[in-house]
């Protein structure tokens, strides 16, 4: 698949921008719903498998709850209910109790995966689906989450704050190509075909203390940049994500009016899974630098985007 130029991926977002013109067709096919989810095969799984070194797990999700940051206007809450027990001692002559919860709210909060159907460039969306053929009121009629099988791969993480001598990295700072290279052999470590590559930058640690600054978290980030994100699409990762909430840089790179780029790099251009609010501190602090990822989403029919708690295994 021809890869966007660089002048290019920076006008992805602009009107009037032009756009290569063969990122709409998958290599998979004209009816491929997957994207590189297809890079995982039983001998990709296995050769996973052979990471795991010691059997610790590590939770990469973050606790969420109403007060998590998230992009505006995205909102949750839950409500616990006791149906038919309030003014009783319980059902049955046992007395039998139980608690049930009502979630109302946006599934793309906190810890998530973005479907191959949440951004498109100019209402194309993955493989050249039209926005009218991919998006329902009562769910995707293409690129649902639901098709998604198990994502079970190699799982690499690349020390951002370690690379930049920076807790916290800064706002607006763009991981390029140049970057990650430098980052993933001073780890030791090779980038493949297949990949889930994930990034720690400290963002996390906004969130934390006394006084988290959340204003702050879901205002700005670094993140991938555009270079970047076209040499991890060479490569031919699975899943690309971050310890941010938008795993690209904001403010976007380069000063250029073009609105989350690399999303579109990664996501209707060649199929690759964004996951963002990722916690690798746990990951970065053991200096794991590569592990088995295993991540099941839940199969909720049309679903654009899903909370989700992946487990690294090293």
């Amino acid at each position: 698949m021809k890869k966007l130029t660089l002048a290019a991926a920076l006008l992805c977002g602009m009107a009037g921008a032009g756009m290569a013109q063969d990122w709409r067709d998958s290599p998979w096919g004209p009816d491929d719903e997957l994207g590189a989810a297809n890079h995982i095969t039983p001998e990709s799984v296995l050769a996973a498998s052979k990471l795991i070194k010691t059997g610790k797990t590590y939770n990469l999700g973050i606790v969420v709850d109403s007060k998590t940051p998230a992009f505006a206007p995205r909102s949750m809450s839950i409500t616990v209910l006791q149906p038919n027990q309030i003014t009783t001692q319980g059902l049955g002559t046992n007395g039998m109790t139980y608690n049930d919860d009502i979630f109302m709210g946006w599934l793309g909060i906190g810890p998530q995966i973005d479907g191959l159907g949440h951004i498109g460039i100019k209402h194309e969306y993955y493989n050249g689906l039209k926005g009218g053929e991919v998006a329902q009121a009562d769910g995707l009629a293409k690129l649902g989450l639901h098709n998604l099988p198990p994502i079970v791969t190699r799982g690499v993480l690349l020390d951002m704050s370690a690379h930049y001598g920076q807790d916290i990295v800064e706002e607006g700072t763009a991981y390029t190509k140049e970057d990650i290279i430098a980052v993933a052999e001073a780890q030791g470590v090779e980038l493949k075909k297949g990949d889930t590559v994930l990034f720690h930058s400290g963002w996390l640690d906004l969130l934390d203390g006394e006084n988290p600054d959340h204003e702050r978290y879901v205002s700005v980030e670094p993140g991938l940049g555009i270079s970047g994100a076209e040499y991890l699409a060479e490569i031919g990762v699975v899943a690309v994500g971050a310890d941010t909430w938008g795993v690209e840089p904001v403010p976007f790179e380069n000063g250029t009016d073009g609105v989350f780029a690399v999303h579109q790099i990664l996501i209707p251009q060649h199929g690759i899974y964004l996951l963002e609010n990722m916690d690798t501190r746990a990951l970065a602090e053991d200096e794991a630098w590569e592990f088995m990822f295993v991540l099941g989403v839940t199969r909720m029919k049309g679903a654009v985007q899903m909370m989700i708690n992946p487990t690294a295994i090293r």
